[in-house]
C-alpha cells in the first residue's frame, strides 16, 4: 500500500464492527495506533497520518458509537472495559502484537487502561491532554455538553462546533469546514446531527461526576511517554502534568494557545509527535 488512505470495517464482536482508517506502508516496521476523544472520530488524525506515513503504518479507529463504527444496542456497554477489550481485539485482528499509541483524552485513557492489561502491546505512549488525575469541574463541562443537537445546515453545524470545540485552539477556516463535515451526518429530512450515538454518555449518568484518581493506573505505565498539554487545559492540570513528568521517562510539550485538547491539526502540534517518534525508533 502507498501513502493513500484505506478505510475498512473490522468486526470485533458479533454484529459490531469498528471503522478503521489506515495510511502508510503495510510492511512498515512500526505502527502508530490513534484513538480519539469522547465525541470525536478517527478523522481527527488524518493530518498526523499524512505527516507520519512515510515512516509509519498509521491506523486510526472510530471507537464504537462514533464516526462510522456501529452503535451498541445496549447503552450500558459504552464504558472503558468495552473500549479496551474492543481495541485489543482489533489489534489482534490486524496482526499487531505491538504498537506506538497516540490517544487524545478518552483515547489516552483507553491506552492507559489497555497497558494495565497487556503492557507488551504498547511500545511508546503519546497522551494528548490527559493523565493521572481528572478534576470534576472539567468532567462536568464535558458531560453537560449538548448531546443530540440538530442543525438545519452544515453552516449552522460549523457555528455550533466552533463554540463546542473552542478549546481546540487556532484552527483554519478550511480545517473547521473539514472538521464539521467529519463530525456530522446528513439525516433523511435534510438536517444534520453529530456523528456519534448520544448514548455514549450513559456511563457518566450512572453516578454524580467527581474527581477521578488514575494515579494507580498511571504508575503501571513503564514505557517512554510523550505528554501533550494544552496550556489552558482544565482537564490535564499543570500540577498533574508535572507529577507525571516527575516519574521519569516522560517528555512534556505544551501548547499555550489551546485548552482541552490540542486539535493536532496544526504543523506545530504535529511536528513534536513526529520528532519524538523518530527519535525513539
Amino acid at each position: 500500500m502507498g501513502l493513500g488512505m484505506k478505510v475498512s470495517r473490522i468486526e470485533v464482536s458479533p454484529g459490531i464492527s469498528l471503522a478503521v482508517r489506515e495510511s502508510g506502508p503495510a510492511d512498515a516496521p512500526r505502527t502508530l495506533f490513534c484513538v480519539h476523544g469522547l465525541t470525536r472520530n478517527a478523522q481527527d488524525f488524518d493530518k498526523v497520518a499524512a505527516a507520519m506515513a512515510d515512516r509509519y503504518r498509521v491506523i486510526a479507529v472510530d471507537i464504537v458509537g462514533r464516526g462510522e463504527s456501529d452503535w451498541l444496542p445496549d447503552p450500558a456497554g459504552y464504558d472503558y472495559p468495552t473500549y479496551i477489550w474492543q481495541c485489543m481485539t482489533l489489534l489482534d485482528k490486524l496482526g499487531l502484537p505491538q504498537v506506538d499509541w497516540l490517544g487524545t483524552s478518552m483515547g489516552g485513557l483507553i491506552g492507559i487502561g489497555l497497558n494495565s492489561v497487556q503492557p507488551q502491546r504498547i511500545r511508546r505512549l503519546i497522551l494528548n491532554d490527559v493523565g493521572g488525575f481528572l478534576p470534576k469541574e472539567a468532567l462536568k463541562s464535558i458531560v453537560e455538553a449538548e448531546r443530540n443537537p440538530v442543525f438545519a445546515s452544515l453552516a449552522d453545524a460549523e457555528v455550533s462546533l466552533r463554540q463546542r470545540y473552542a478549546d481546540f485552539g487556532p484552527i483554519s477556516d478550511a480545517d473547521w469546514a473539514l472538521l464539521t463535515e467529519a463530525s456530522t451526518r446528513l439525516q433523511p429530512d435534510g438536517s444534520y446531527r453529530l456523528r456519534f450515538d448520544p448514548n455514549i454518555y450513559a456511563s457518566f449518568d450512572k453516578a454524580p461526576v467527581g474527581d477521578i484518581n488514575l494515579w494507580p493506573l498511571w504508575n503501571q505505565v513503564k514505557q517512554p511517554v510523550l505528554l501533550l498539554r494544552g496550556g489552558l487545559s482544565g482537564l490535564l492540570l499543570k500540577a498533574t502534568a508535572l507529577g507525571m513528568v516527575a516519574r521519569g521517562g516522560v517528555d512534556l510539550v505544551e501548547f499555550g494557545d489551546c485548552g482541552h485538547a490540542p486539535s493536532l491539526l496544526q504543523p506545530e502540534q504535529i511536528q513534536p509527535i513526529r520528532d519524538w517518534l523518530l527519535k525513539t525508533e
